[in-house]
C-alpha cells in the first residue's frame, strides 16, 4: 500500500520546544535587554548575564537571573550539564570558540542558538535535531521575530527529519549513529525509501517537529506491515511498530534501518477505539 498520493494534510504551528531548561547568555547591555524579551515569551528559562551588569539583568529578569564573576567561558561545562538549550546572545564566532572544547556527541549536546543583539536571526549551531535547537529557534521567531537560520539538510529541503519523526508524539527510536546518518542520507538525498507503520498515530507528518506542511517527500514509499517490502529496493527502511523483528529480518536490513517505537499507552488507546468504533 502506498498512499504518497493521498491529499496533503493541514500545515500545523511548530510545536514549542520540549523543555524548559533553557539557559539565556548575554554578555553585553544591548543583549541583555533582548534576554528580557526573550525570557517574558519563554517562561522557565534563566538569564545568565555577567556581574557588572547585574542591575540590568535583574531589570531585564527580576526572577530568572543568574550573575556570574569571571570568564563567560567559564560558564560552559555548568550550562551544558544544567541545561538542555542555550540561546546566546554573543557573535557566532565566539560562540564556536566557546563551546568547541566541550564538545562530545549529538545525542547528549545541548541545543545552542545564536542570536543578534538586534534580534534579527536566530541561528542553531549544534544540536538542530536531537538537541532542539531548530526547534528553539522556532521558540524565537515568535517570541521576538527573530528569523530562524536553518542549514540542516532535511530542514532546507523541507523534508522528512529522520532523527525527529515522531518526537512529538512521544515516540523513541532505535538505531545506531550510522544507521541514523545512512537513512538521513538517503532521505536527502532522494533515495527510495520504506517507511513502514504498523503502530502510532497516522498524523505524524501534519505534526511533525519540524512543522512541514505538504504532500510528503516523493521518494517516501509508505507500506502498512513489514513483510509486504523488499528490502533491497530501498536506500533505508524506517520502520515503526510494537513488533520485535520478525525471524531473519536483522540481517535483511543490516546498516540501514531506523525503527520506532511509539508508546505502549497509546497503543492501547488506538486498540480501545477500534473496538468501539
Amino acid at each position: 500500500m502506498n498512499d504518497r498520493d493521498a491529499a496533503a494534510p493541514m500545515a500545523s504551528p511548530v510545536p514549542p520546544f520540549p523543555s524548559e531548561r533553557l539557559a539565556v547568555v548575554a554578555i553585553t547591555r544591548h543583549g541583555i535587554a533582548l534576554a528580557g524579551r526573550v525570557l517574558a515569551a519563554l517562561p522557565g528559562a534563566t538569564l545568565f548575564a555577567p556581574e557588572k551588569f547585574r542591575a540590568a539583568a535583574e531589570a531585564a529578569a527580576p526572577v530568572a537571573c543568574a550573575c556570574f564573576s569571571g570568564k563567560t567561558g567559564d560558564q560552559i561545562p555548568g550550562l551544558f550539564a544544567a541545561f538542555d538549550g542555550i540561546i546566546a546572545i554573543v557573535s557566532l564566532g565566539a560562540v564556536v570558540r566557546l563551546i568547541a572544547p566541550h564538545l562530545k556527541s549529538k545525542e547528549t549536546d545541548p541545543g545552542v542558538v545564536v542570536v543578534d543583539e538586534a534580534g534579527r536571526w536566530a541561528i542553531p549551531v549544534l544540536s538542530g535535531h536531537l538537541g532542539g535547537a531548530n526547534a528553539i529557534a522556532a521558540a524565537l521567531q515568535q517570541a521576538v521575530g527573530a528569523t530562524p537560520v536553518l542549514t540542516t539538510a532535511s530542514d532546507a529541503r523541507a523534508t522528512l527529519a529522520v532523527d525527529l519523526l515522531g518526537r512529538e508524539l512521544g515516540w523513541t527510536f532505535d538505531a545506531s549513529h550510522d544507521e541514523l546518518v545512512r537513512a538521513s542520507a538517503a532521505v536527502v538525498n532522494d533515495e527510495p525509501v520504506a517507511l513502514v507503520q504498523e503502530a502510532g498515530s497516522p498524523d505524524w507528518w501534519a505534526g511533525h517537529a519540524n512543522g512541514r506542511s505538504g504532500p510528503l517527500p516523493a521518494n517516501l514509499h509508505c507500506f502498512a506491515r513489514l513483510e509486504d517490502i523488499d528490502p533491497a529496493r530501498f536506500g533505508a527502511v524506517l520502520w515503526i511498530s510494537h513488533r520485535a523483528l520478525p525471524a531473519g529480518w536483522a540481517a535483511r536490513l543490516a546498516g540501514r534501518r531506523v525503527i520506532y517505537r511509539p508508546p505502549q499507552e497509546a497503543a492501547r488507546e488506538e486498540r480501545a477505539w477500534e473496538e468501539t468504533a
